[in-house]
């Protein structure tokens, strides 16, 4: 009983650190090629200017952009290190908040 209660803490914290991550994100298009002219074909744009993803589920692998070029779509993590038109107001790569 206690290994099932232990596990269902553990994915309550997963969840909620998993969420915590998520919500981090600006959507502001830059990691999906958004800044470059030549984003994903995945990626969408709201009417309030945010960015999202119309497979985000299903996002990581190999996909195209709007004009064509192959890309491998990564979790965010995998390019932190990188530098990419636009990630100067990443908020995964930098601290956005005023704190």
């Amino acid at each position: 009983m206690k290994q099932n209660l232990d596990l269902f803490y553990y994915h309550q914290l997963q969840e909620k650190q998993y969420q915590a991550w998520e919500n981090k994100c600006l959507n502001c298009g830059a990691c999906c090629g958004l800044q470059d002219g030549d984003p994903c074909e995945h990626l969408r744009m709201s009417t309030e200017g945010k960015s999202s993803c119309d497979i985000y589920e299903n996002r990581f692998g190999l996909h195209k952009t709007q004009q064509g070029r192959e890309f491998r779509c990564v979790p965010i993590r995998d390019i932190l290190h990188k530098s990419w038109p636009g990630d100067c107001g990443c908020a995964y790569k930098y601290k956005t908040d005023p704190s």
